[in-house]
This record gives C-alpha cells, sequence and structure tokens, in this order.
C-alpha cells in the first residue's frame, strides 16, 4: 500500500507542496509543527503508513488471565484537561492503574511529551506495551511506532497509526439519547461542541445527525456550535439571539453543557423550560442537563490494560475496536426549575 501513495497525492490532499510534504515525512525542519501534523493525517488518510498484511496465525493464543511482568508505559498528554485530576480522565488513569496492578505489571507514566524523539529514550526490550490515553499527536505516535511494540490507544485513532482502540459506543449511545428526546416530544435541535476536536465527538455528531434524519426531522447547523473552534462555546452562546435558540441544545460532552448553561443562566433563558440542554459522560450531576450518557470511565482503562495483554500474545492478529456501552440517564425537568431561573 505505502508504495501506491505518492508525494503529489499527499500534496495535494494537504494542499501544500511536495517540498513540505518530502520534509514532513522525512522529519526534516523546513515545515511548522501545525503543517507537518496535517501532512501527516493526510498521509494517513490516503493509507501511506500501512504496512503490508501479515499472515494471520492459524491459531491464536488466548490470554489466560494470570500475572505476568514486565512494563507497561501510560502516555498521558496534559493536553486539553487530559491529566490524572480531570473528572474524565482521571478515573480512566485509575482503571488502567488497577487493572495492571491486579496482573502484577509495573506502570510507567510519561505526560507532556515533546515530539522530539522522547521514545528514543527507552529501551523497547524492557516496555510490554504502550496505552495512549486521549488525543495524541501524530508524530508521536510515529515515533512509538518506531519501537515496534504494541499500543492500545483510549478514545483516540489516527489515520496515520493502526492500533487497538478502545471507545465508548458514542453512536449507540447518542443514539438512543436523541430517540429518547424525540420520543418526548423535542422536535428542534442544535449540536454543540467542535466536531474535529475528538473523534468521539465527531461520532456523536454522526449519531445526532443520522438520528433526526432517521425521524425526518429537519436539522440546519449553526455552523459555529460545531466548529472549527475559532471562538469558545460561550461566547458562541452569547451572540446568538434568543429567536435562533432551540428546543435542545445537545452537546458533544458534560463539560459543553455546563458552560452552555452558565451562559444562557446569564443571559437570563430559563433552563430546561425554555431550552433543554443535554451532554455526555455523567460528569456533572449538579447542573440542570436533562439527560447524559453514563460512561464508566473505570472500565474504559482496565478493557484497555486486558486489550493490551491479548495483543502482546497475538501481535499478528487485526487490529480491534473496542466498544464500552453507557447507560443513558434522564433527569426530571421540574427538580432544574429553580438553578435554571437566574432571578
Amino acid at each position: 500500500m505505502r508504495g501506491k501513495v505518492t508525494v503529489q497525492e499527499i500534496a495535494d490532499l494537504a494542499g501544500v507542496s511536495k517540498f513540505a510534504v518530502s520534509r514532513a515525512l522525512s522529519g526534516k525542519s523546513g515545515v511548522s509543527a501545525q503543517t507537518r501534523e496535517m501532512i501527516l493525517r493526510a498521509a494517513g488518510q490516503l493509507g501511506y503508513f500501512k504496512n503490508e498484511p501479515k499472515s494471520f496465525t492459524n491459531e491464536l493464543n488466548e490470554y489466560s488471565g494470570k500475572k505476568v511482568s514486565g512494563t507497561v508505559v501510560v502516555l498521558f498528554p496534559n493536553i486539553r484537561y487530559q491529566n490524572n485530576e480531570s473528572v474524565y480522565w482521571g478515573p480512566v488513569f485509575d482503571g488502567i492503574s488497577a487493572r495492571l496492578n491486579q496482573r502484577g505489571m509495573d506502570i510507567l507514566t510519561l505526560t507532556e511529551p515533546s515530539s522530539d524523539h522522547v521514545f528514543s529514550l527507552l529501551n523497547p526490550d524492557a516496555i510490554q506495551g504502550i496505552i495512549t490515553v486521549g488525543t495524541i499527536s501524530t508524530a508521536i505516535l510515529l515515533d512509538i511506532n518506531r519501537l515496534n511494540i504494541p499500543v492500545v490507544m483510549v478514545d483516540h485513532q489516527d489515520p496515520a497509526f493502526h492500533c487497538d482502540t478502545v471507545f465508548t459506543d458514542n453512536f449507540t449511545c447518542m443514539k438512543e439519547l436523541v430517540t429518547k428526546l424525540v420520543s418526548k416530544g423535542y422536535k428542534d435541535f442544535q449540536f454543540v461542541g467542535d466536531i474535529g476536536d475528538a473523534q468521539s465527538f465527531y461520532e456523536r455528531w454522526l449519531a445526532f445527525k443520522s438520528t433526526l434524519e432517521q425521524f425526518g426531522i429537519s436539522y440546519q447547523p449553526i455552523a459555529e456550535l460545531i466548529g472549527p473552534p475559532v471562538r469558545e462555546v460561550h461566547v458562541v452562546m452569547a451572540d446568538i439571539a434568543e429567536k435562533q435558540l432551540p428546543e435542545v441544545l445537545v452537546c458533544a460532552n458534560d463539560i459543553n453543557a455546563a458552560v452552555t448553561i452558565e451562559t444562557l443562566q446569564k443571559r437570563g433563558i430559563m433552563i430546561p423550560e425554555r431550552c433543554a440542554v443535554t451532554g455526555f459522560d455523567n460528569t456533572f450531576d449538579t447542573l440542570p442537563i436533562l439527560a447524559t450518557v453514563n460512561v464508566n470511565k473505570e472500565l474504559l482503562g482496565m478493557r484497555a490494560v486486558d486489550q493490551m495483554l491479548w495483543r502482546i500474545a497475538n501481535k499478528e492478529s487485526s487490529v480491534e475496536k473496542k466498544l464500552i456501552y453507557g447507560d443513558i440517564v434522564m433527569r426530571e425537568q421540574h427538580s432544574f426549575q429553580l438553578t435554571g431561573s437566574t432571578q
């Protein structure tokens, strides 16, 4: 596959020169970090980094659940609230740590790595595998690839780097959430969240759109609400005329929902009477969020470790994407009336 993708094709897709593509792919200077990332992603989308198919083993060794020795690196870049103090990412990390401890394995946590070949400092013979948490730059992922050891990514995937991934079942859960809202009589919706910010946000948006289409409900998106992030959510919400507000604002996660609610309440808009707000992840239970999805964050981390151990025993098998189902949480409107009022 790699030999069939030309530099010109990558340049055309990324909208840059062949020179820039050549410099970016070879890791040389001469292009900005942002342009390099864009080029690497374009190359990944075209299949430039795909390896030749490996022969599939006739019999796969099943992981027995017994304790194994060794060290697993947990890559935890401290960007966009991705740290172990986060109400979302913290429990994911706790799940990883707890499961590794159960399996008798050591953990080495790396935070805020640069793309300057940080993994060249690691001895791959001493590392059993790497678990990444959240968004990781393409440049760092390609640096990891040179180690030739198993990798499992939690809540992220990249076309330039194929490996096992563990996600919440974003599409199914959002589909069920929107279906419940429609069943309650709501017919006017807007999605809130930068759909280019994370794979999970994009999947939730796709489910949101397709479910409305299934029920014959028209959806005309307000472009500034779904990205790119030219302005923050609270700024956009402050500028939207009240007559443009829908019956329901379906937010990409509870953090977006919290910012949306705060901004609307400051404007004196009643929630949920005038405009209901929903979230995803179930990280705020004291706000007037009409509905959310309860994500078992610790389980995401635990299953990432389970997948890592299975991958160590089955290195030749095709990569897998694990989906963890979340429970829909619907809350009674009357309990939010006092909170929703700004009087």
